[in-house]
């Protein structure tokens, strides 16, 4: 079994993709798989392409990814602004050769993926790009939901799209364990899991540092990695289009 790095929700974060890509290498991964949304929000979505076209032997499409290619329907109007703008930067031009290629990538990613028996999506089984799973759901959630969700997949089922790392059991009732109160690797054991492997560019787990996980012979393990936030919540506040909020939640990590 290979050792794998899951990251997602990379946002167009170029300092915190190029902080982690540094400690994947560090941690001599073999493989390293994206649960999608490379894009929207961040300053750097061409360089981000670039880099996980480069590295990313598995790449799932997320909703932001979806919404590049065909229209952000049901984004709130700050992300559907970020979204045009990305567009307006990745969109296929005569005299940028290489936008075909990115956009011809972007515009082919799979909804879902299967590798060594885990399931992988960005959202959830039940929906790929969109569905949240969120904690809150543990407490409160639409009848049958779990149980559906967790039919889906046979073990480990890997997601992104909420930016909250932890993970889900469902033992009759559903449980989540968020990554804060992990410490250290934790071993699947056979029990479905629901892993959310935390977000690259902008964790909302109130912990700023980018976020990824490593699978390596049956232990999972969340990293968290330092980034300069403050080049990035620079370069977005530079840019007209994208609004000052998607700065300062970056530093509070909200």
């Amino acid at each position: 079994m290979p050792k794998v790095a899951f990251i997602s929700d990379i946002h167009g974060n170029l300092e915190a993709l190029t902080a982690v890509l540094r400690d994947i290498d560090r941690r001599k991964v073999d493989e390293i798989y994206c649960l999608g949304d490379i894009v929207g929000y961040g300053p750097d979505p061409v360089a981000c392409v670039d880099a996980v076209r480069a590295r990313a032997s598995v790449v799932i499409c997320g909703n932001h990814d979806e919404a590049l290619i065909r229209g952000a329907l049901g984004f709130n109007q700050v992300a559907r602004e970020a979204i045009e703008w990305t567009r307006m930067l990745l969109r296929p031009r005569v005299f940028r050769p290489r936008s075909f290629a990115r956009w011809r990538f972007l515009g082919t990613l799979p909804l879902i993926a299967q590798r060594h028996g885990w399931l992988l999506v960005h959202g959830s089984p039940r929906d790929p790009t969109s569905e949240y799973v969120l904690p809150r759901h543990v407490a409160w959630s639409p009848p049958g939901m779990f149980d559906e969700i967790f039919s889906a997949f046979e073990s480990l089922c890997f997601v992104g799209h909420t930016h909250v790392a932890g993970f889900f059991t469902h033992k009759g009732e559903p449980e989540f364990t968020p990554q804060a109160a992990i410490d250290g690797p934790f071993e699947f054991r056979g029990e479905k899991m629901l892993v959310n492997v935390g977000s690259v560019g902008q964790p909302r787990d109130r912990d700023w540092r980018a976020c990824y996980l490593i699978s390596d012979d049956g232990l999972l393990e969340f990293h968290r990695v330092e980034y300069p936030v403050d080049l990035t919540q620079r370069k977005i506040r530079a840019i007209p289009q994208l609004d000052d909020s998607l700065a300062d939640r970056l530093g509070s990590g909200e």
